[in-house]
Parts: structure tokens; sequence; C-alpha cells
């Protein structure tokens, strides 16, 4: 009998992690590996287990999360993509599928990443948004948080910006770009580097934020020579962040679909 063929594919993700303990699956627990490996085993008829670009924390939400997976199955696109929907809760969707060779890895053959941090800075709450984004109600100085913000750019030890259950062998990362721009009663801040520490986003954003009020320059230039949390700012909240966008080489033809809404 002839053995099945293995196929590799590629799918983007969307979800809002407010009701989720954070992308990896863990026992007993709802998240949101665990809700999509299930949606594509119902379609494929066997046990799938998915690889991601980027694990997210409880309450982290994704514009642009990127997985893969192999299976024998023989499906369409439309099987992959609307029929997995059917089976995943509204807080979850599939965007895309790509077939892509076997040596693909969501994680490993990414260029770099992109996420973005919403804060809504007004005197009074948003009870709309209030599960995806982050509320500041002092007035924030967006061209100060900009300019400090820039000291980062390029490679750095970044452990004044590393959480202390981070387990990454290395705290040297690549900040390849970082914006922040005020829309309105928002101030959303877009960060890419080519990977990022535990919690490393979120201690970023609570120093820009805690550095926004302060008369002192440099500041942010001089926690990072630090080299030590203790003089960063505090954790950021988790439901203002969002995974946006990984970049791949172009040779695996990936959707580039990079999305301009807020929220």
């Amino acid at each position: 009998m002839m053995e099945k063929k293995k196929k590799k594919f590629a799918l983007g993700i969307q979800y809002n992690g407010s009701n989720y303990h954070g992308w990896q699956r863990q026992k007993n627990i709802l998240t949101i590996q665990e809700e999509i490996e299930n949606a594509l085993s119902k379609v494929a008829n066997h046990n799938i287990k998915v690889i991601c670009s980027g694990r997210t924390d409880a309450g982290v939400h994704s514009v642009g999360q990127v997985i893969d997976f192999t299976t024998t199955a023989l499906r369409n696109d439309y099987s992959w993509t609307v029929g997995v929907n059917g089976y995943l809760p509204k807080n979850i969707s599939v965007q895309w599928i790509r077939e892509v060779p076997l040596n693909f890895s969501a994680r490993y053959s990414a260029i770099h990443r992109s996420y973005r941090y919403l804060i809504y800075n007004h005197n009074c709450r948003t009870s709309i948004a209030f599960e995806r984004s982050h509320h500041v109600y002092r007035k924030l100085n967006i061209k100060k948080m900009y300019k400090e913000a820039q000291s980062l750019l390029g490679e750095h030890d970044f452990s004044s910006f590393r959480a202390s259950g981070c387990q990454s062998y290395s705290s040297w990362r690549n900040i390849k770009k970082i914006n922040i721009f005020g829309l309105d009663n928002w101030v959303i801040i877009d960060i890419t580097a080519n990977s990022f520490l535990y919690h490393m986003v979120r201690n970023i954003v609570g120093s820009l934020i805690q550095v926004s009020f302060l008369k002192e320059n440099n500041c942010i230039k001089k926690i990072l020579e630090k080299k030590n949390r203790f003089y960063a700012g505090p954790t950021a909240s988790a439901h203002g962040l969002y995974l946006w966008y990984i970049k791949y080489p172009e040779s695996f033809n990936l959707p580039m679909l990079k999305s301009n809404f807020i929220f």
C-alpha cells in the first residue's frame, strides 16, 4: 500500500486573546493553540500539531500570527480556511493558507516580528476596548516617548526589559524599527525586531509611559545601559499588545497582510 504523501502548510491566524491563558497548550486551561489544533484535526481527520511564529501571553492578541503544520489529508484551501473557522470560536480565525516546503518553520524561518501596542490616552476609560487596549488617564508626551525610544534601535543587551521568567539563552536582540504616534485619543507604539525576550515589549512600553512624565532626558538609554530589570518601568497590560506582522523570505510566497486598523 502506497504511503500517503506529507505536505506542510502555513496559516495566518487572528485572535482576541482576552479570554485565553496565552498561546501555548496547557493541561486543563483554555489556550489558543488547543483550539486551533482541535479544529484542524477535525478537518484533517487525524491529529494535528502546530508550530507558531511566536508564543503570546495570556490576554495578548494577534493580527498576524503564522503557524505551520504537516498533514497527509487532501483538502482544498476552502476546507483549511472556512472549514476550520467553522470549528473555531468567534474570537479566533484563519485568514489565509499557503502550501510551503517541508523545511519551512513558522518560528525559525521568520526574518523579523512586529508588535503593536495600543494605549487609550484619556481621563475617562473606554468600555468598548477595555480588553483590547491599555488605559493611561494622564496626558502622554508622545514626542518625548518617540525621541527616548530611538535609543533602543539596533543590537543591544535588553536585560533591563527582560522578565525574570525568560528562558532565552541570550538577552541580545536587534530592534529594527520603533515608531510612536497619536490618533485621536490613541497612542500607538509599533516595534519590529528579529525576536523578543519574555515581556520585552510590555516592559519597554511601561518604561516609555513612565518616562513620558519625567523632565529628565535620555532616560531609556540609561535604563538600557543598566542591564538590570530593576531600573525599568512596570510591565504594561497584556490587553494592549498585538502580534502584528511576521516577515518571511519572499521565496515562501506568503501573503503580506499588514493591517492598518487599530483593534
